[in-house]
This record gives structure tokens, C-alpha cells and sequence, in this order.
């Protein structure tokens, strides 16, 4: 038991320094959390100019010993918000955030409201009168001709 306990904390601790560091943020981490402005994809898929120049103000940064926040600040500052791959969680970016959410919500919901109704809108079969073995009555004359038809195949 003492053992189990013992391997839990360490998963945990290690778990936990595994998590991205704030404080010493890699280009590799960083390429992924910014857009290039000319060709609008990620740093680490982009070859352009002004990538080229993001990451230098970024390899700076980290030299200096900048937080990821740090980091964020200065290339929103040099290049506007528009290079960041995701909104941030706060004011009015909040909404791309809670928006999505809300309308998955919304349409679960819908979705379920129409099922229910739609389940309960199919009429209930009456128990009160037997169901008729013959089905919907033919046509007198399309019945007489079922009927030598299926004389022929009983004489064989």
C-alpha cells in the first residue's frame, strides 16, 4: 500500500513539471501558440519573412529569460492580437471560448426536445380491436386475379 502511495505522488510530480513550463518556454512550445500574419499558419509550418523575424523576437525573449506571458505581450505588442492561434480567456475573446460550448449546448438540447416529441407524437396502436390477418381489403378485381394466379401454382 505504502508502495502504491508512494508511486502515485511521484506520477503526480512528475506529471506536473511535465506540464509546460511558464517559466522556461521552448521555440518548439512557442512555434505552435502563434500565426503567421502573411500566410495565417502556425509558426512551425510557416517559412515566410515575418515568421523568420517572430522567431527571432522570440529566441530573444526566451534568452532573456521571458514567461510565456512576457512572450505573448511583446508579439502582440510588435505584430497585433491577430498572431495569436487562440484568443485569449478574457473580455470580448471570451466569447469565441463560450460561444461553441453554448451552441452545442443549445443544439443538444433541440435535438432532444424534437426526439421526445417526435416519439410521442406516433399513434399508439388500439388494443381494444384485434388486428385484422387479411390487411386492407383489394380491389374485387385484383383479388380475382391473385386468386388464379395462386390456383396456377397450386396444381403444380
Amino acid at each position: 500500500m505504502r508502495r502504491a502511495l508512494v508511486l502515485v505522488v511521484t506520477l503526480l510530480a512528475l506529471a506536473a513539471g511535465c506540464g509546460g513550463d511558464d517559466e522556461t518556454p521552448t521555440l518548439a512550445e512557442l512555434e505552435k501558440r502563434y500565426i503567421c500574419p502573411t500566410c495565417q499558419t502556425t509558426l512551425e509550418l510557416s517559412s515566410s519573412p515575418i515568421a523568420d523575424r517572430m522567431r527571432a523576437v522570440i529566441r530573444a525573449r526566451i534568452a532573456a529569460g521571458d514567461t510565456e506571458s512576457e512572450i505573448d505581450e511583446a508579439l502582440v505588442d510588435n505584430f497585433g492580437e491577430g498572431v495569436l492561434a487562440a484568443p485569449p480567456k478574457e473580455g470580448f475573446n471570451l466569447l469565441a471560448w463560450v460561444l461553441p460550448l453554448l451552441g452545442a449546448a443549445i443544439a443538444v438540447g433541440v435535438l432532444a426536445v424534437a426526439l421526445v416529441r417526435w416519439s410521442r407524437s406516433r399513434p399508439e396502436p388500439d388494443l381494444s380491436r384485434p388486428a385484422s390477418a387479411n390487411g386492407p381489403a383489394l380491389d374485387p378485381e385484383l383479388e380475382r386475379r391473385v386468386d388464379e394466379e395462386l390456383g396456377r401454382f397450386d396444381g403444380c
